[in-house]
């Protein structure tokens, strides 16, 4: 009964001591939005220029250049995959892990989803070479 009665006394502080951080928390999100309110509502200022006449707009019509592609990125399977593959005799998880730059384990889930998917073989124990 004793044990029961400090454990609702301890549960009761802690309680008191997470409604207090609430409550700062509370406050402090409470003044973030006063401040940002404040930001929106003030108006730029804005720098006294000397005015010009409008000019006249010619009505010539401009080529736009065709948008550029930007290369696609190799997702890490196909950098693994293209290791894999460019290598003769085979390629082994400390090897990929240097090419690539990738964590060990990251490695190991891409060889078997790629070994799943067919894109690669199993030369012999840790070793992997394309399908």
């Amino acid at each position: 009964m004793k044990n029961l009665k400090k454990d609702m006394q301890a549960v009761t502080n802690e309680l008191k001591a997470l409604t207090r951080k609430t409550e700062a928390l509370a406050k402090k999100v409470a003044n973030l939005e006063k401040a940002q309110a404040a930001a929106k509502a003030k108006p730029k200022a804005k720098a006294k220029t000397a005015k010009k006449a409008p000019a006249k707009k010619k009505a010539v019509a401009k080529k736009k250049a065709p948008a550029k592609k930007k290369a696609a990125k190799l997702t890490a399977t196909d950098q693994v995959v293209n290791i894999i593959k460019r290598s003769k005799k085979g390629a082994d998880v400390p090897t990929l892990i240097k090419k690539s730059g990738l964590a060990d384990k990251t490695i190991r889930n891409i060889l078997f989803r790629a070994g799943k998917q067919g894109k690669i073989k199993r030369a012999g124990r840790g070793v992997y070479m394309g399908a």
